[in-house]
């Protein structure tokens, strides 16, 4: 039986609040298209895996506030949630890191096959995020 969409986006980000990169792979289709915010497209599970080893170097991060949608077909979701986060290490390009604390609204779109993910699209607001750590 296939799983519905909404529990396997549930799923996911429990994973992700647990830091649980492999739990996180688990949820997706070895063929992922992974949309950053601002950034490229990433083909791929082993590309994901490495997005994610970089954000756990460089941030800590909880989602809270979740509200997640399913469409009737079960093909598509959403996610709405709100970051809670602590910048860890400089990342490339952005501010300098040194413990500054953040708090930003996100959402997450999602396309699914046979339970799994295979793309992935989240959308936040880099310059409130940048404000928010420039301070």
């Amino acid at each position: 039986m296939t799983k519905s969409a909404r529990d396997t986006i549930q799923r996911y980000f429990d994973a992700f609040n647990a830091g649980d990169t492999d739990a996180m792979l688990a949820c997706l289709a070895d063929d992922l298209a992974h949309h950053v915010n601002e950034g490229q497209v990433r083909i791929g599970k082993a590309k994901f895996a490495d997005f994610c080893a970089h954000m756990t170097r460089c941030y800590k991060e909880e989602l809270t506030d979740m509200v997640i949608f399913e469409a009737e077909a079960g093909t598509r979701g959403a996610a709405e949630f709100i970051v809670n986060g602590t910048y860890l290490a400089t990342d490339d390009g952005l501010p300098e890191a040194h413990g500054q604390t953040y708090r930003l609204p996100a959402g997450s779109f999602f396309s699914l096959d046979d339970g799994r993910i295979t793309r992935v699209v989240t959308y936040y607001n880099l310059a409130d995020w940048v404000a928010q750590v420039s301070k």
